[in-house]
This record gives C-alpha cells, structure tokens and sequence, in this order.
C-alpha cells in the first residue's frame, strides 16, 4: 500500500521590503540596552554638552547617566514626591525639575543638594525649562499658571493664568528670552511674551497636548496630542500647515534629529514614527515592549532612548563605522556529530557507508484528518482563524486538494450558519486574489448550487452573499476598466511605431510592370 502524500503547499513569491536610505540609517543602530529604573519613565532630556550626558526623571528621582554606562553617573533623590521635567540648561551646569509637591528644584550637577528651590504654585510642576539668557526659569502647573522665575533672586517674575486645565507641556525659546509656548489639557497650544502680560497666540490642537517642539528656526511648532501630531507656521500667525495621524493611541513626545530633516513621535501604541520633515510622510518605525512616555535623541544623533510605561529604559546606540562596515555572511552551520567524535579534519574514506536514519513524517491538522477521510474535518482545521487570516495558501491548497479527490462538494455540505458564515468570510477576503481565484471560485459556485434553498432564512448568509456579489460586481468594473486602458495604450504604441516603406526600386518596378502590362493588353485588343 502506497504511503500517503501529504497537501502539497504553493510557494507564492512575496514583496522584499522596500530599502531606503532611512531604513539604512535608521536600523544602524544596535540592539537595545535596557535598564529597569524606579517608575515609569515621565522625562529624558540630553545634555547640549559634550559628552552629552542625559537626565532621566522617573518617580521620585532623577538620574544622569553617561552616554555609555549602564549605572547612573548622578542621582538627585531630594524629592518628597514624583518628580517631573528634569531639564538641563544650555551650557550643561545646571539642572531644574519640578515636583508634585509644587516645588521646583535647581540643581548643581557636580553637586547633590537643591541650588535653589522656587515656591509659588499650588499643585504639582510637570514642566521646567531655562530661558536663553540661562538666569531665568519657566515652569507650568496643574494649578493652571505657567510663570517665569529669577534664578539669581529665587523671586517670581510673571505669572499667567489663561489656560482653563493643567499645563503639562512647554518649551522656551532659545532664541529670543522673552518667548516661551505651553500646551494644556484645554486642547490649546499658547505663546506668550513676557514683555506683555497676556498671551500673543494661540492655536487650537482639538485634543489634550502633551507635548510641543520648536523647530531650530523656531518659525514652526509641533504639537502632539490625541492621535495627532500638528504643525503650525509661527511665522503666519499660527496657521496649521499639516496634521498627522499616523498612531493609533495618545501621542506622548516628540523630538528631531541634530540637522532638523526628521521628526520622531512616540506613542502609547508602542510604536515611534520618523517623519520627513520636507513632506511629513512616515519613511521608517520602531517598535517597542510598552508604552512609550519619553523620548529623546542624542545632540550628534548617537542614540535613541525611550522611557516605557513599565520603569523600563531603552537605549539604542549607533553602530561604529567599522561595525557598519562588517559584511553579514552565511549563517553558521552546526557541525555534523561525527565532527566531534573523528576530529574537525576528519575527511571519510572511500569505502565509508553512511547508514541514515528514516526520517519520520509529521503530518498537519488537516493532512491527518485527509488521511482518515474525514474531508469536513480537513477543512474545517484548515479554516481556524490562524491559518484562515495568516497563511490562506494552506486554506486554499486543502480546497484545491479536496476539489482534486473529487470531494469538495462533500466537504462543503451540511454546515451550519456559523461554519457557512466563516467559509463565507473566508471567500469574501481571498476570492479576488489572483493567486486563489481559480479555486475559490470553483468553491463559491458549489456553496450557491447547495445552499441556494436556504437564501432568504438566514439574514446573516444574506448578507454575505449580498458583499459577495458587491465585491464580484466591483471587480468585474474594474477589470473592464483595465481592458479599456489596455485598449489605449495599445493603440498609443502602434501608432508610435515606425511604419516600413517600400523601397523605391520596388515601386518603379511595379510601375514599369504595370505599364507592360497594359500596353500588351491594349496590342491585343487592336489585333482583335
């Protein structure tokens, strides 16, 4: 008895990824380091100096650590509560974070105790920054205030209460020391001068903001909130340019790379997106463990680093040139046992007689159930949601096997409306795939042959068979389509191409000839 041949699965030939030179420069960097901290990470901030140290603000601390170590270089733990927004100042001396017990701290970073501390809010600080000038501090509350402190003096310079919700974002200018820009949970993004005692813009996000990014030029601003990330133009009183919604939950942070051309936003979906900043499309994508809170890129572009959800830092680091340079070979083979046991320079001789070992068969879901002749069972195994939505060639290999035994038909009779409907879902998904085409529908018209008595019973199969039809009818438009367009252009090529002309030999040839002709025929007719 002949042993039984398992379905023979078809190889389709798939897509490569399309390479770019940001998916070069992008996947350059190494497998992440990961570094479990106190709480979830709120902040990281990049220290403008070399070597470019970064502070990392989780839970009731905030750490500094180096650009390559894996222990913190500096820990500031005089906090009483969570602290928030540790933020270094542009010559790299000086630190600021804010609490949630309303105070803002200033730190030495060659030092451990509070340089100053800054009181006047009434509920926590969650955003911290130094003005260009480097003497003075802005600082935004869940009391609804966002004010400008001396350092020099530790006295409040301006305060500002017009936004109606918590600030929990903001950023000053670095170019200008009198202009900073705060976002708040009121779904508003607002500039303000500090010459003046109100605000000079606002901009309306349409969601919570988390986050806001100048542009090195400052004449752009990017706000993240929501779903989307948004851009406006200062320069035009605050017009929005372009709005994004490339996440599928809140965005959380946004930063740029050292030469301004890509914007990275992070997101609780767990996914960072690189924007081109020319036309602001996707061009690469990291994924990553958890929810992502903070993010920021190292001044020369040398790392990434995220802060998750779950106390976990990530640190990517870029790859050495010589690193870069390394040619990936072959994959390593494992050596065979009888290298162990003869020697790595064993080499067997000429009489050796390998004796193999039967190599024993594994049999599929569906290929035991064909074997025992249970064809329902076979299709129902090869109709499971895993393989149905991941790997529909083994789906539609078993219809075309069943279809080859001439018991197709079998397999698809007697089915209930939960099995009708998912066979159904199944043709609806696949039946217009050039590749499974010539089998579904060879399947589909023996489902209308048995199932066309219980049309009108089920609302369920007719509404299937309704989206069936839709999508058949769609299709058939647009192949109609096509064939018009290839009638076009057809028609454009053979007019484009070069007509052959007879050589003009020819023609006096077939002239003269012709003139013979008639001469001798009229000859004949005067005789006549």
């Amino acid at each position: 008895m002949a042993s039984f041949k398992p379905t023979q699965i078809q190889v389709y030939p798939k897509l490569g990824e399309k390479v770019t030179q940001d998916t070069l420069y992008w996947k350059n960097y190494k497998t992440p380091v990961q570094i479990k901290e106190f709480g979830a990470i709120t902040n990281i901030d990049f220290s403008p100096v070399a070597p470019h140290n970064f502070a990392v603000t989780a839970f009731t601390r905030v750490h500094i650590y180096g650009p390559f170590s894996q222990e913190p270089l500096k820990a500031f733990t005089r906090f009483k509560d969570t602290a928030y927004s540790g933020r270094f100042r542009s010559d790299g001396q000086l630190l600021v974070a804010g609490c949630e017990d309303s105070v803002v701290r200033l730190f030495d970073v060659g030092g451990k105790v509070a340089l100053r501390m800054f009181k006047g809010h009434k509920k926590a600080v969650h955003v911290t920054d130094f003005t260009s000038d480097h003497y003075q501090i802005l600082t935004g509350s869940d009391d609804y205030t966002c004010r400008l402190w001396d350092i020099p003096n530790a006295t409040e310079l301006n305060s500002y209460q017009e936004h109606t919700d918590y600030i929990r974002c903001g950023v000053a200018s670095k170019l200008n020391r009198d202009l900073f820009i705060t976002g708040s949970y009121d779904h508003t993004v607002k500039l303000f001068d500090a010459r003046v005692d109100k605000s000079v813009m606002t901009m309306n996000h349409g969601h919570p903001v988390e986050s806001v990014l100048l542009y090195p030029s400052e004449g752009l601003l990017v706000s993240a909130g929501g779903r989307y990330v948004k851009v406006w133009d200062l320069l035009k009183g605050g017009q929005a340019l372009v709005s994004l919604k490339n996440h599928h939950k809140t965005v959380t942070c946004l930063c740029l790379s050292s030469n301004g051309q890509r914007l990275l936003s992070a997101s609780l979906d767990r996914h960072v997106k690189v924007y081109s900043t020319v036309n602001y499309k996707v061009v690469h994508n990291f994924d990553y463990a958890a929810s992502i809170l903070s993010l920021a890129l190292a001044p020369d572009d040398a790392s990434i680093v995220a802060g998750m959800t779950n106390s976990v830092l990530s640190i990517k680091h870029r790859k050495s040139l010589e690193e870069s340079k390394e040619v990936s070979g072959q994959p390593r083979r494992r050596p065979a046992y009888r290298v162990f046991v003869k020697g790595k320079n064993y080499v067997p001789k000429q009489d050796d007689y390998l004796v193999s070992k039967p190599v024993r068969q594994h049999l599929a879901k569906y290929d035991k159930q064909l074997k025992k002749f249970n064809v329902s069972k076979a299709l129902d195994t090869a109709l499971e949601t895993w393989t149905r939505w991941k790997k529909p060639e083994i789906t539609v290999a078993v219809i075309k096997e069943l279809n080859r035994r001439g018991t197709l038909k079998n397999a698809l009779a007697g089915r209930d409306e939960q099995a009708l409907s998912r066979l159904l879902n199944f043709l609806i998904g696949n039946l217009v795939d050039a590749r499974f085409a010539p089998v579904l529908i060879t399947a589909a018209e023996m489902i209308l042959d048995i199932y066309q008595s219980i049309i009108g019973r089920s609302p369920v199969i007719d509404r299937q068979l309704l989206r069936l039809q839709e999508l058949l009818e769609r299709e058939i438009d647009y192949q109609q389509d096509l064939l018009e367009v290839l009638g076009m252009l057809d028609t454009m090529f053979a007019s484009t191409l070069p007509r052959k002309e007879v050589p003009c030999c020819g023609i006096s040839r077939s002239n003269g000839l012709a003139q013979g002709e008639t001469s001798s025929s009229n000859t004949q007719l005067q005789v006549a």
